[in-house]
C-alpha cells in the first residue's frame, strides 16, 4: 500500500515494528472478558427451598410495578442512548436466566472501549458491508422506501455493526443519527476549499490532535486518513457525552467526582467489564422505560411494545423527531421515569414475541407469567447465571476496601426479609440506592462511574488523555445530545452523496 516504509504493506509494516520492538501496543491489551468484581462467584446458600426463594423474589418485584407515570430528571432518548452506549462496549452472546455461566468465559463480541464499533465495524477495508463500494469513505444509510431508516440488505436485515441496534425503532434512529453525522462531516472533510470550511478544518484539526500525532502518519493508508479524522472526531464527541450528560443523567455528580479522582477502587487488575456492572448495575435503564412515548408532537403516545418493530424495514410513519426524545430547547421533550424500584406496567408482561412459555431456574418451574416479568428475569440471572455478590456484600467491600466513599449499606426490603432472606440481590439493590433521588449512587453508582471512568482511562486516545474540547457547533463546553441531534437534522440532507448511499 501507498505511503508505508519501504513499500510495506500494513502487515508487513507491523511485523518490521514488532521484530524491531517497535510495536504499538508497548502495554497489555485491555481484557476483553468479564468477571467478577469481588473475584468470586456467590452462590445461593442457606436451608430455604428454590422455591421459597423463588416465592419471595416474585414477591418483591410485584412490588415494583406502578400505573403512576413520573417523570424523573433525564430526557427520556437518554434511555435508549445507554442502551446504544451498552451495546458500543458489550455483547454477551451466552445469556441465560437459569444455566450457571462463569463471567470470566463470556466473549465479549464487543470491544471493551467507548469507540462505536457498533456505527463503524472494524472500518471499510474489514467491514466493507457498512460502507459504501465506490465512496468508502461514507456509510450505507437510507432506503428508497424511507430516507431515515437504516441501510438494509434484500432480506431486510440492518447492514450496522451490531444487530441490537434494530431491535426497536428508537435504538436504531439513535444509531442513523450517528451514522448521519459521520456522513455529513465526511462530506465536510472531502470539500476541495478546506481553508474556508469550518466544519472541515474542527475534522481535520480533532482528527489530528493529541496522541495521535505521533502514529498517524505510520498506522493509517493515505487514502483513508479523511475517513479516520472523521471517525475519531466523532468518536471524541461521543464519549464526551457518555461523561458529561449520560453518566450525570443517571448517576449522582457524587460517585462520578469520586471515579474520576480514583477510577481502580476495584483494582487496577479487575475485569474491565464486570458482571455486576452488566448484569446489574448498568440494568437501571429498565426502570426509567416509559409505558409508552410520542414519536412526534402532533400524534398520540405509542405503546412500548408497538415500537419493538425489530429486525425490520421502518416506515416513514416511524420516523422519531429527535425533539421528543432530546431537549433541543423548544419545549417539546418528554421525560424517563427516575431510576428506582417502580418499574412501569408494561414490562411486566413481556410479548410473545420475547417471552412465550414457562422457564427453568434450576430444577423450578417458572410459569409463563412470571417469566414474562422483566424484573423477575433480571434477578434470576443475576442468582443463578452470573451468581453476583449481593448488594450488601458489594457495599461492606467497598467499607473496607474504599472507605473515602462512605457507602451505606441498606437492609434488605420487607418482601425478603419477611422470608427470611437477608441479602439483596445486587439490581433491585441499586435501584433501592436511587429512591430517594431518583439516580443510582452508593454501590450502583460506584459500580456504573468507575466502569465507564476505567474504560475511558485505559484508552490512550480518549477524552481524558487528550486536550478534547466539544466543537462549538455542538454547544463547546455546554454540548448536549440535544444540540448535536438538532445539528445533525439541520445538516443531513446536505450530504451530496445521500442518494447514493441508500441500500434495500
Amino acid at each position: 500500500m501507498t505511503g508505508m516504509t519501504h513499500a510495506l504493506s500494513r502487515y508487513d509494516y507491523l511485523v518490521k515494528q514488532c521484530l524491531d520492538g517497535k510495536a504499538l501496543l508497548t502495554e497489555p491489551p485491555l481484557a476483553q472478558h468479564f468477571g467478577h468484581l469481588l473475584g468470586k462467584p456467590n452462590e445461593i446458600t442457606g436451608n430455604l427451598s428454590h422455591q421459597a426463594i423463588l416465592d419471595a423474589y416474585i414477591a418483591l418485584v410485584d412490588g415494583m410495578k406502578t400505573t403512576t407515570v413520573t417523570p424523573g430528571p433525564a430526557e427520556p432518548g437518554m434511555t435508549f442512548f445507554g442502551q446504544f452506549v451498552d451495546h458500543d462496549i458489550t455483547l454477551d452472546a451466552t445469556s441465560s436466566i437459569g444455566r450457571k455461566i462463569d463471567p470470566r468465559s463470556i466473549r465479549n463480541v464487543r470491544t471493551p472501549t467507548l469507540d462505536l464499533d457498533c456505527v463503524y465495524g472494524d472500518g471499510p477495508d474489514a467491514s466493507p458491508h457498512l460502507y459504501h463500494n465506490k465512496h468508502k469513505d461514507y456509510l450505507l444509510f437510507g432506503r428508497d422506501d424511507c430516507a431515515l431508516d437504516l441501510a438494509r440488505n434484500a432480506k431486510g436485515t440492518a447492514l450496522i455493526g451490531d444487530p441490537r441496534n434494530d431491535e426497536n425503532i428508537l435504538v436504531s434512529q439513535i444509531q442513523g443519527a450517528f451514522i448521519c453525522l459521520h456522513n455529513i462531516l465526511m462530506s465536510h472533510a472531502k470539500d476541495g476549499t478546506r481553508a474556508e470550511n469550518e466544519v472541515s478544518r474542527m475534522v481535520h484539526g480533532v482528527g489530528g490532535m493529541s496522541i495521535r500525532k505521533t502514529v498517524w502518519t505510520e498506522t493509517v493508508v493515505p487514502r483513508l486518513m479523511d475517513f479516520e479524522h472523521v471517525r475519531r472526531t466523532v468518536r471524541l464527541h461521543y464519549q464526551w457525552l457518555v461523561l458529561n450528560q449520560l453518566l450525570p443523567s443517571f448517576v449522582d455528580k457524587a460517585c462520578i467526582k469520586a471515579a474520576l479522582a480514583a477510577p481502580y477502587v476495584f483494582g487496577k487488575h479487575g475485569p474491565i467489564m464486570p458482571a455486576e456492572f452488566s448484569g446489574a448495575a448498568y440494568r437501571f435503564g429498565h426502570a426509567t422505560v416509559q409505558p409508552s412515548y410520542k414519536l412526534r408532537a402532533d400524534e398520540q403516545p405509542r405503546d412500548l411494545f408497538a415500537m419493538m418493530k425489530a429486525f425490520s424495514p421502518r416506515v416513514p410513519d416511524d420516523d422519531m423527531h429527535m425533539n421528543m426524545f432530546f431537549d433541543l430547547e423548544d419545549g417539546n421533550t418528554q421525560m424517563a421515569l427516575p431510576v428506582g424500584t417502580k418499574m412501569a406496567e408494561t414490562l411486566f408482561a413481556l410479548p410473545d414475541g420475547i417471552v412465550n412459555k414457562s422457564e427453568k431456574w434450576g430444577e423450578i418451574e417458572v410459569p409463563v407469567a412470571d417469566a414474562k416479568k422483566l424484573a423477575l428475569r433480571n434477578i434470576l440471572r443475576d442468582r443463578t447465571a452470573l451468581q453476583l455478590a449481593s448488594g450488601q456484600q458489594v457495599a461492606r467491600w467497598l467499607q473496607a476496601h474504599a472507605p473515602h466513599l462512605g457507602i451505606k449499606e441498606l437492609k434488605a426490603p420487607e418482601a425478603l426479609s419477611s422470608r427470611h432472606i437477608d441479602k439483596t440481590p445486587l439490581w433491585f439493590y441499586c435501584l433501592q440506592e436511587a429512591d430517594a433521588g431518583g439516580k443510582l449512587t452508593g454501590v450502583g453508582g460506584t459500580i456504573v462511574a468507575q466502569v465507564f471512568v476505567r474504560l475511558l482511562r485505559l484508552d490512550p486516545e480518549s477524552i481524558l488523555n487528550t486536550d478534547f474540547t466539544p466543537w462549538e457547533g455542538f454547544g463547546g463546553a455546554d454540548m448536549t445530545m440535544g444540540k448535536m441531534m438538532k445539528w445533525i437534522e439541520t445538516n443531513r440532507d446536505t450530504i451530496p452523496l445521500g442518494h447514493e448511499l441508500r441500500c434495500g
